[in-house]
């Protein structure tokens, strides 16, 4: 039960995400389909490829691609006025993504008897790679790759479930509120990795 909750939480979330990205950069009509689908199965081709498990098993999936094609349509067909405020509630569908499809990753990996560096690569791809592939299509600098803290917590939920802290449903359901916390923090507060510039300031050149 909760892989399927999480499965659809994650879905319909990314796929909004996606799907409102097109939108912003004025695809038509199949290329907001498009992205939204990409947006929400992406990360999970990936994983299956990296960890060993057919891509194919994705066409089984049909109840969750029906999902995202109705939230993709009800936002489509939502009002602009109500888009406009997407800046403030679509970081909060992408952090609700994340935490899902990573919580959903690292169980896959775990179910499947992988180490511990097999689940959280497993948790960040499932968690990043459809967001990854979406920036990308939509020619966006990738958020994954920034210097806001993103990635690293998929790497916390995996953690959490490698290391047999979160295993009931309710502390899942618990790693999944804290991770969306601890992302919309990172926004809100403005929290940063370390980063170093190549980029030489304008004038210092010789």
């Amino acid at each position: 039960m909760t892989w399927e909750v999480l499965s659809i939480i994650g879905t319909i979330a990314f796929a909004i995400s996606g799907a409102i990205i097109a939108m912003e950069e004025e695809y038509d009509i199949l290329g907001v389909y498009i992205l939204g689908i990409v947006t929400a199965f992406g990360g999970g081709a990936i994983r299956n490829v990296l960890i060993g498990v057919p891509v194919s098993t994705l066409w089984n999936q049909s109840m969750y691609f029906h999902i995202a094609l109705i939230s993709i349509t009800l936002v489509f067909l939502f009002p602009n006025h109500l888009l406009k405020h997407w800046h403030k509630w679509g970081n909060l569908t992408d952090a609700i993504g994340l935490a899902a499809f990573a919580i959903q990753g690292a169980l896959y990996a775990t179910e499947m008897n992988h180490p511990l560096s097999a689940v959280i690569v497993a948790a960040v791809l499932t968690g990043c790679g459809g967001g990854l592939v979406r920036d990308l299509l939509a020619r966006r600098k990738p958020l994954v790759l920034h210097d806001e803290i993103y990635a690293v917590w998929a790497v916390m939920a995996a953690l959490f479930i490698g290391l047999n802290i979160a295993t009931t449903p309710i502390s899942l359901y618990i790693l999944l509120v804290g991770i969306v916390g601890l992302r919309m923090c990172s926004l809100f507060y403005k929290w940063r990795l370390p980063f170093r510039s190549l980029r030489q300031e304008r004038g210092t050149e010789m």
